[in-house]
């Protein structure tokens, strides 16, 4: 296929190797060439964050970036969170404060809030809550989802 360049990244600590126009998408390469659907397009323009994905521990939208942009960097989407079978302690703090009406913007909150906890800038609830205002929940779960980031926080188990 004409303009296709080979990709190479780094996706859950494993290589994938991808074929793609240069204007793809990090998004668009996550869902559609390299089968990683848990990370979900929502408005597709960075307004929602419903694509929220980790790039070297920091968090990003993937609609906005390019996958060859991307290129040599550690990205970690909501697949690989848990570690050898164990929810990462924002997956069990999600569950136990039920912090998911329909769960669609869910991967891309738990994504954030590790990337914002990461951050160490949130000392306050006040905090969390403004540092996560660009991941919606349209469903009204906002309370339940800074409760549980609140609960990982506190705890300082965030890794």
């Amino acid at each position: 296929m004409p303009g296709v360049t080979d990709v190479n990244l780094r996706i859950n600590g494993e290589a994938y190797e991808l074929k793609l126009q240069p204007w793809v998408s990090l998004l668009d390469a996550l869902r559609e060439y390299a089968d990683l659907t848990g990370t979900k397009k929502g408005c597709d323009h960075g307004q929602c964050g419903a694509c929220t994905v980790l790039c070297n521990g920091d968090r990003i939208l993937s609609c906005l970036t390019l996958a060859v942009m991307q290129e040599g960097s550690e990205i970690t989407t909501i697949e690989g969170i848990a570690k050898d079978g164990e929810l990462h302690p924002l997956q069990k703090a999600f569950i136990e404060h039920d912090a998911f009406q329909c769960g669609y913007c869910t991967p891309g909150q738990i994504c954030s809030a590790i990337g914002m906890l990461n951050e160490n800038k949130a000392s306050s609830r006040a905090d969390v809550k403004e540092l996560m205002s660009g991941n919606l929940c349209r469903c009204g779960a906002n309370t339940n989802i800074i409760d549980a980031i609140m609960e990982v926080k506190e705890g300082g188990n965030h890794e």
